[in-house]
């Protein structure tokens, strides 16, 4: 189809809008390993799950074998606020950068949340409600997921308690007070609310808090608390789950043009719109209907793909979760101070990392500074200020269409916009007056977390 026929941004109507989310796992001939149970190293229970998750939520959790899984009509309709996110062409970056590739990006901003995460806290919050409970516990980080949860809890009236990472929490006051703004109550964490909180500041008193940190103390929280379940806003299938209507999205309108991506890239923190975006389109790589080239992006001060280890480890700092299978740093690992690009998790979708494990997908790390330039060159082209988290994918789209530009490769690149940066000029003004640097953990630094891994035979 001819450049000149495809718009801007492609829209679906409301008609041609995902009624399912799509289960990569159901298309895995090797699934990801099973969550264990820390006290005995046997695969957890759906028993045993549901003292921390909601119930259906953890029927999805397990659930590896149906393709596709329907989406509740009330959660339909409230993706029609929002939803269908755009799909844009690229125009004025391809012709800023003079290159013969095609991009694309899927924009998830469009939201009060300003991310992708809505996607799944508006499911969570959904199961949490039908299953009578009070309210729900959570983390965050960069603070996306607690502001999309906070959305969604007061939609369905449910208390929220949110765990925020201490030094987010001091940079980010914006993202927090619309998270308290919808009714949430908002902790910095590591705090002395919690046994868990405690414990960790007695043995790290500096600490600015780690993604590890604010989940353990989100579990206890939630598990000593009558009538609250705990929620996730990445890592965990069922979220990958929930994520798969942005690869849906995109692959409709994508098909509706005739389009088939060469490239698709998403950054990679814990794994949600990395899986989300490309899940479908996994799917048909692993039923060998087609082939694509995957890359996940991460930032190189957190580097869980390209040099963690593939082994059983605990989801969270405290160790109170169950044992992921997963590329990971080590659940002792803190982000340095500096790290102010989001994607801090010491760990991996089990998904994704098993899909990068058998080779299916690719992983770079990026430096901040070149992250946030990245950043930049994009607002000023393309005319959107993007979430720290969505420019690792931005750099590495702009690297792989300048690699067109010296090859004459005419290749079709899609990225996932998780969102948009306008909670985190904190950063931005960092990276504006040359306060920002780059921190990239040594080997030994590494090892020393990685050294406390769990033994399982």
């Amino acid at each position: 189809m001819s450049d000149t026929k495809i718009p801007y941004k492609i829209y679906l109507e409301e008609s041609e809008m995902p009624k399912q989310w799509y289960n990569v796992r159901a298309d895995m001939k090797k699934k990801p390993a099973p969550l264990l149970n820390p006290a005995t190293n046997k695969p957890m229970t759906a028993e045993e799950l549901s003292h921390v998750f909601c119930d259906e939520l953890v029927k999805q959790e397990l659930n590896e074998t149906d393709r596709y899984i329907d989406i509740p009509e009330e959660i339909q309709e409230f993706y029609k606020m929002y939803r269908p996110s755009p799909l844009v062409r690229a125009y004025c970056l391809e012709k800023k950068l003079d290159t013969p590739a095609k991009i694309y990006y899927k924009f998830e901003g469009n939201n009060t949340s300003g991310s992708h995460k809505l996607n799944s806290a508006i499911a969570q919050a959904y199961y949490a409600k039908q299953q009578g409970l009070k309210g729900v516990t959570t983390e965050t980080g960069a603070g996306q997921w607690g502001t999309a949860l906070s959305m969604a809890c007061s939609y369905f009236d449910l208390d929220c308690k949110v765990y925020m990472v201490k030094c987010s929490y001091e940079q980010k006051p914006f993202r927090r007070e619309v998270m308290r703004t919808y009714g949430a109550n908002v902790t910095p964490s590591p705090s002395v609310t919690t046994e868990v909180g405690r414990k960790i500041l007695s043995e790290f008193p500096d600490t600015n808090g780690s993604l590890g940190c604010a989940i353990s103390e989100a579990v206890e929280a939630a598990t000593s608390q009558e009538g609250y379940r705990y929620v996730l806003g990445s890592v965990l299938s069922q979220v990958l789950l929930h994520q798969s209507v942005i690869g849906m999205e995109s692959k409709i309108a994508m098909d509706k043009y005739d389009i088939t991506p060469d490239i698709i890239i998403g950054c990679a923190g814990g794994g949600s719109n990395l899986g989300g975006l490309i899940s479908p389109f996994m799917g048909e790589k692993l039923r060998g209907e087609k082939d694509y080239k995957f890359i996940a992006v991460e930032p190189a001060s957190c580097p869980s793909l390209t040099r963690g280890v593939y082994a059983y480890d605990f989801c969270d700092t405290g160790k109170v979760c169950p044992l992921q299978k997963m590329y990971t740093l080590g659940s002792g690992f803190m982000p340095s101070a500096n790290h102010a690009g989001g994607l801090r998790y010491h760990g991996m979708s089990s998904v994704l990392s098993e899909l990068y494990d058998e080779g299916l997908m690719e992983a770079i790390s990026v430096e901040q500074t070149a992250v946030f330039e990245a950043a930049q060159q994009f607002a000023r082209i393309e005319g959107i200020l993007p979430a720290p988290e969505s420019s690792h994918a931005i750099k590495a789209a702009i690297d792989e269409a300048m690699k067109c530009k010296e090859t004459g490769e005419e290749k079709t690149i899609l990225f996932g916009l998780t969102g948009t940066g306008y909670f985190d000029m904190y950063a931005y003004g960092a990276y504006n007056d040359g306060r920002m640097s780059d921190y990239i953990p040594t080997d030994e630094e590494l090892q020393k977390s990685i050294d406390t891994l769990p033994k399982i035979d």
